[in-house]
């Protein structure tokens, strides 16, 4: 692994730390998680292979990504104070963004340096996966997944918790006789 992989990876893993203490919900709480994963997807989504059975296992490692997005953002306490929104991320959703983000960094190291490449090369010829880069777009696909639904998730959330109280003093419109 290259030192910008280890940086981008430990820095996913960082981002749900920051949320264990509580914090406004802010445009930084989506962007620095998204900024990152998208510079990811940049840098090592070439092409998605379609290959044989490429597309299933991209789509299996996307589905496993939306799950743990979607459970990560369940399990972020959502709650107003005044006018603003608080988010804490739970020890659940703590869990479950470091085993996601955990799992493809500890699969790169085990095929790179594990001696699992030999391994991941004969599974992949017995379910029909051609290439190396299903594999990478399948795990690019999984983080990027997990990132945006556990967002939305968050994002619908607040929305919800929103929906019923009156606008802030300041964003209400006079009406005038």
């Amino acid at each position: 692994m290259t030192t910008t992989e280890w940086i981008t990876d430990i820095a996913l893993i960082l981002v749900v730390f920051r949320q264990l203490r509580e914090g406004r919900l802010d445009l930084r709480t989506f962007l620095i998680p998204l900024g990152i994963v998208a510079y990811v997807a940049h840098t090592y989504l070439d092409s998605v292979p379609t290959g044989g059975n490429d597309l299933i296992l991209v789509g299996a490692l996307m589905a496993a990504g939306a799950v743990l997005g979607v459970a990560g953002g369940v399990y972020t306490r959502v709650r107003t104070a005044g006018e603003h929104i608080l988010i804490k991320a739970g020890a659940v959703s703590a869990i479950l963004w470091v085993l996601g983000m955990g799992a493809r960094m500890g699969f790169q190291l085990w095929t790179e340096h594990g001696g699992g490449a030999d391994d991941v090369a004969r599974f992949s010829v017995a379910h029909h996966i051609t290439s190396d880069q299903a594999w990478v777009a399948a795990f690019v696909l999984m983080a990027l997944t997990e990132v945006v639904t556990r967002l939305g998730t968050i994002f619908v959330r607040s929305r919800m918790l929103t929906a019923g109280q009156p606008a802030p003093a300041s964003n209400r419109v006079a009406v005038r006789p």
